[in-house]
């Protein structure tokens, strides 16, 4: 989820592929993202992005620049 959904798990669920991985392709525009994972009601940053932003909750989001 991130701020390019309205941070809506119902709109880009992610589905499990072969070999267990998780995945969703989402086409966006070119812009500045923040996202995070919802994994059994917890949140995650993206384990293979170190770029982070803090939120307003005092947490840190994952950070996607697409040029």
């Amino acid at each position: 989820m991130g701020d390019f959904n309205k941070w809506n798990a119902k709109t880009h669920p992610m589905k499990r592929i072969k070999g267990g991985v998780w995945e969703k392709i989402v086409m966006l525009p070119s812009g500045r993202y923040e996202y995070k994972f919802l994994v059994d009601g917890h949140w995650w940053t993206d384990p293979k992005n170190e770029q982070t932003c803090y939120n307003c909750f005092g947490t840190q989001n994952s950070v996607i620049v697409i040029g």
